[in-house]
């Protein structure tokens, strides 16, 4: 994992890190294997809190050849008295010139397990023994700048890299980037649920960077709805989508065939021809038909075929199919350059990968094999929506992805490279085991886990249930279909899991002192023990190949209903963990306390299925000894913030929003307004900007220099 910041040197500067706490007298030693055959043994020094450290320069091409290899060992007085178990460890090749290897101590009593080095930012201004950094989270159709057509577009990330350049912080995040076209309404302002997981999002271009139109009356008509979108205080989808729809189809008129003659789009083209050609093609149909629902399309089944027939040069169909090739390839171009601008400030961009995508999607149109299109991905029951979630989305057939070692989710995280530095993993326990919901059900809590190792009926017979299927497994006429204590699994036939949290339903009321004990027995086990070293290895079949794809940072967001495999499979494979102080990892407490987050995490006041900051204060926290105070002022919510930043976390990355709460005269009047999802609601509009301009936000001096200054202090 590792990140560019410049492009000519001859050798590599690397910090080696690791975590490990010695007894009296020891000392922890770097040995490194040299490309001539000679060996190093440098001495660490430590921070007097278990991170020992130390640098060396190394060659860039002996690096390149991966003739260098190292390890760690315990000294006393001279004399190796441990060494690490294993493989030794490899120092990643990357055209950096700067590096930090974070690694663990490997010492797993003879077991066979995967070790991964995480390669972090060398930030030139902190340069400390334990690097952190700090950064801003929001989605790239919240940006507001002054040159916009009602919603952000890539171009206006340059503008906050600008920005946490000057407040000294390290990274962007956003929300997913890819194309979510499906009906041209409102609806496709849903940002996890796109056509293609690879295809960028046309309604993020730049339309003046692509070239200039001669249409004057065109251009004046839409300068004038260009100044009136973007002055209104929130996106309107619609418009915005009808407008640079409308710009579009005139630039690829008038710069189209240009284009396709460039040796760049040639590249582009030949690089990602493999998706771009389906993609296209599906535009085209989806657009002919008037609708993404490609059972209703006379193509309703993919092949290779199809291309042959509509992508052959020459017809009428082929210049419409061209235009998706042009759009994307700008779009490339843009956010392609996004990514340089960001790495020469020494600001690393991390993006974000959905667990699923649309079931009308060009994914699930081109490999049906690939899904399990008779249900749809959810979530179980949260305080954040009582009735679980359903998110419409197809859940994956991942014995058939596993045939081709994975080969669909590989590319797409490399794809996802060639704009991000790092990401985050959305509900990374879809890895593990993902909340499916089959279609026949309306409500959430009909759904189960896929996999799960489900109960046959002697099992629960044995376990002290008097199991009747006719009886348990099916809500009695006339009753909501959520009465029921098992559901039969879809993909076993004859085996149950239990409802979950079916206490209060009318079935469970009726059942004898015993039978409620004996199923709350199985519902807990099921949920909580049962299924955990299944789980693990679930994870442990699939993730390695999926992480070792890139070498970008990873993230995962592990909130929820948490088994206890998780945590210990994102230690093993060095995925960062997500902390969100409202949301406690820890049983009995409602607010989490900072200080105490692993250093392997990222910390962050809220995401955007969350409140605000400030609307959080006041209106949903419960009393706690960790904040105490009930009015979200500026004090207030900078002594969060603070917080925060004085943790262990690697990174503290924060909303726009709460970062604006910190300022009387920037932020919003009604914090309200900046929430951006609500989990619950399945038709959500997705369509909060910034109340400010980023330019107004560059000018902001006297704060920007008071968050570069907490940065500071806090040692990030």
């Amino acid at each position: 994992m590792c990140f560019v910041f410049s492009d000519n040197w001859i050798k590599m500067q690397i910090h080696f890190q690791i975590e490990y706490i010695t007894r009296w007298g020891e000392n922890l030693y770097l040995c490194l294997n040299m490309s001539d055959g000679s060996q190093l043994n440098l001495e660490m020094a430590n921070n007097g809190a278990g991170t020992w450290f130390t640098d060396y320069e190394i060659d860039d091409d002996d690096i390149a050849a991966g003739d260098i290899t190292y390890c760690y060992v315990v000294q006393i007085d001279g004399n190796i008295t441990r060494r690490e178990e294993g493989s030794l460890h490899a120092i990643p090749y990357t055209r950096a010139k700067r590096l930090v290897l974070s690694d663990r101590w490997k010492d797993y009593g003879g077991q066979s397990i995967e070790q991964r080095t995480v390669a972090l930012p060398y930030v030139h201004l902190n340069n400390r023994p334990r690097w952190k950094g700090a950064g801003t989270a929001i989605p790239v159709f919240s940006l507001r700048s002054e040159r916009d057509f009602g919603i952000g577009q890539f171009t206006d990330l340059k503008l906050l890299v600008d920005w946490a350049a000057a407040t000294g912080q390290s990274i962007i995040q956003t929300l997913p980037v890819n194309d979510t076209t499906m009906t041209g309404t409102w609806r496709d302002s849903y940002p996890y649920s796109a056509n293609s997981s690879f295809a960028l999002n046309p309604i993020y271009l730049d339309l003046e960077l692509v070239g200039e139109l001669d249409d004057a009356k065109f251009l004046r008509q839409a300068h004038r709805e260009q100044k009136e979108l973007n002055a209104l205080p929130a996106i309107d989808y619609e418009r915005v989508f009808r407008l640079k729809s409308q710009y579009i189809d005139r630039l690829y008129a008038r710069y189209g065939e240009q284009c396709f003659r460039t040796k760049e789009y040639k590249s582009f083209f030949a690089a990602n021809r493999s998706w771009l050609e389906p993609y296209a093609l599906y535009c085209y149909l989806r657009d002919k038909y008037g609708t993404a629902d490609f059972s209703q399309w006379k193509e309703s089944e993919y092949t290779p075929a199809l291309l042959d027939r509509y992508c052959a040069p020459g017809n009428d169909r082929y210049l419409e199919i061209r235009k998706h090739y042009f759009i994307q390839f700008h779009l490339d171009k843009q956010l392609t350059d996004v990514k340089k601008y960001a790495n020469k400030k020494g600001i690393l961009l991390k993006g974000d990968i959905p667990i699923g995508v649309n079931r009308h999607s060009c994914d699930v149109w081109i490999h049906p094999e690939l899904f399990h299109t008779d249900c749809q991905a959810g979530a179980p029951p949260d305080a954040f929506a009582k009735d679980g979630q359903k998110w419409g989305m197809p859940t994956y057939n991942w014995e058939n992805m596993a045939r081709d070692g994975y080969a669909w989710f590989v590319e797409r995280f490399r794809k996802m490279a060639d704009y991000f530095d790092a990401y985050r993993i959305d509900h990374l326990l879809g890895f593990f085991r993902i909340w499916e919901v089959p279609l026949e059900y309306n409500s959430g809590l009909m759904g189960r886990f896929n996999p799960a190792l489900t109960y046959t009926p002697q099992e629960l017979w044995d376990k002290g249930f008097p199991f009747n299927p006719a009886m348990h497994a099916k809500a009695p006429q006339g009753t909501p279909e959520t009465n029921v204590l098992f559901l039969e699994d879809t993909h076993r036939p004859g085996t149950y899991h239990p409802r979950i949290e079916a206490f209060d339903t009318d079935m469970f009321k009726a059942l004898t002192d015993s039978e409620k004990d004996a199923f709350r027995s199985i519902h807990d086990d099921f949920y909580y023990s049962r299924n955990n070293d299944f789980w693990s290895n679930v994870a442990m079949s699939k993730l390695p190949a999926l992480i070792e794809a890139t070498d970008m940072l990873v993230c995962g967001e592990d909130l929820g209903m948490i088994p206890a495999c998780v945590p210990e499979v994102m230690d093993r494979l060095r995925i960062i963990a997500l902390e969100v102080q409202r949301m406690p990892k820890n049983m009995g407490v409602s607010v989490s306390d900072p200080s105490t987050y692993p250093y392997m995490s990222v910390c962050t006041t809220s995401t955007h299925d969350m409140s605000v900051l400030r609307t959080w204060i006041e209106d949903e926290m419960e009393p706690n000894a960790v904040i105490t105070a009930r009015q979200a002022t500026v004090a207030a919510c900078t002594s969060v913030i603070s917080a925060h930043l004085a943790s262990p976390s690697m990174l503290a990355i924060f909303p726009l929003q709460d970062w604006l709460s910190m300022s009387s005269q920037l932020r919003a009047k009604d914090p309200r307004a900046e929430r951006i999802n609500v989990p619950a609601d399945s038709n959500n509009y997705w369509r909060y900007r910034m109340h400010l301009t980023i330019e107004k936000l560059l000018k902001a001096r006297k704060f920007n220099e008071e968050i570069r200054q907490m940065l500071y202090l806090s040692g990030r």
